[in-house]
């Protein structure tokens, strides 16, 4: 396998998602978040503008989670992001929270029986705070459940569990939103 020298766009984990066109969509067996080997065979480190992880990072325990973010850290150009979205610990609906919590609602084949955590936007933060991102809120809900939507634009990676772009959150309904940050880079 050839190195991808100067790939600016890299989407983790896109499933059935490819809403990104132009980035490089990878699954699991090609980039896992918790094997550096898979980066080192694949990029020089500095080297990626934007690493976009969509309902990826929940997966991975709290400690996987900071691991990850220190491995792509590394192969981040300096001002690189993540964008990341994971369910949001604190949206207030009781049948979300129960489709997203740990273990997920019921059957093994369920996208969620393998969630290891629950987010909200603290214990995002930290992590990636903690590893030496500046992180910007994007789309979340607070403590008491409000929902607030920063200005975010699709073309620095497209969340489609979001706000801006699932057509299940219309107008002022929300069905099914996302915790999503950009972290950066800051060095």
């Amino acid at each position: 396998m050839n190195k991808i020298v100067n790939a600016n766009k890299v989407v983790i984990g896109a499933e059935q998602y490819v809403n990104n066109p132009g980035w490089l969509h990878t699954q699991k067996e090609e980039l896992n978040l918790l094997d550096e080997n898979t980066r080192q065979n694949r990029f020089d480190k500095n080297s990626i503008s934007a690493i976009l992880a969509e309902h990826v990072w929940e997966h991975l325990t709290y400690e996987e989670g900071l691991k990850a973010a220190i491995i792509c850290f590394k192969y981040l150009k300096p001002s690189g992001y993540i964008r990341c979205a994971v369910p949001d610990g604190y949206f207030p609906d009781s049948s979300y929270q129960n489709t997203v919590k740990v273990g997920g609602p019921g059957p093994k084949e369920h996208p969620a029986a393998s969630h290891k955590i629950v987010y909200n936007y603290k214990t995002l933060m930290k992590m990636f705070e903690t590893v030496g991102y500046k992180v910007n809120l994007l789309e979340y809900c607070d403590e008491e459940g409000h929902f607030y939507q920063n200005n975010w634009d699709g073309v620095d990676g497209v969340i489609f569990r979001s706000k801006k772009y699932d057509p299940r959150n219309h107008g002022d309904d929300l069905a099914f939103p996302s915790l999503i940050v950009d972290a950066m880079k800051s060095i």
